[in-house]
């Protein structure tokens, strides 16, 4: 089971190498979001089975690394099919001065948090690998992390793309 199972939220995985009619067909059904490749979500974009009349956020993780390896023009193309108003979460470990230049042609008044390459340790991140038995175990397995830590902000790995 995934997580948004247990929250009622329909989530997709949309990228190359698939199968294109499953994606047609998952997306005209209609999904809450979307985790894609540029390039299959600007396909299926165009082609109008992903609508973005209400889609009020998009996130680039490993932004650094797709506008650093050539999705610079995929990238700028998906934004020219978004709202105007849409809100842009940009994740990376590093951001050169090259990429923060590329991200001003799709990003409006950015709030930016740059931590300098000398204060980038792990001292102060705290990490757990919870080995889960049974699929259906990891959310109750979540919820019960939360409530032993105190916990400011976290991210959420998982091992799908």
């Amino acid at each position: 089971m995934c997580l948004g199972e247990f929250l009622g939220i329909s989530v997709y995985i949309c990228t190359g190498g698939t199968n294109v009619g499953e994606d047609k067909r998952r997306l005209k059904e209609g999904v809450h979001i979307v985790v894609g490749t540029p390039g299959r979500v600007s396909d299926m974009m165009k082609k109008e089975f992903l609508k973005t009349d209400h889609l009020k956020l998009v996130v680039l993780d490993e932004a650094d690394e797709m506008l650093g390896r050539g999705f610079e023009e995929q990238i700028k193309q998906l934004f020219t099919m978004m709202p105007g108003d849409i809100q842009v979460g940009l994740f990376s470990a590093t951001m050169p001065d090259e990429i923060l230049q590329i991200t001003k042609n799709f990003m409006r008044n950015p709030a930016t948090i740059l931590v300098k390459n000398e204060d980038l340790t792990l001292d102060g991140i705290k990490q757990f690998y919870i080995p889960i038995d049974k699929e259906e175990w990891k959310f109750e397995t979540l919820i019960e992390l939360y409530n032993n830590l105190e916990i400011q902000q976290c991210i959420i790995y998982c091992n799908t793309k």
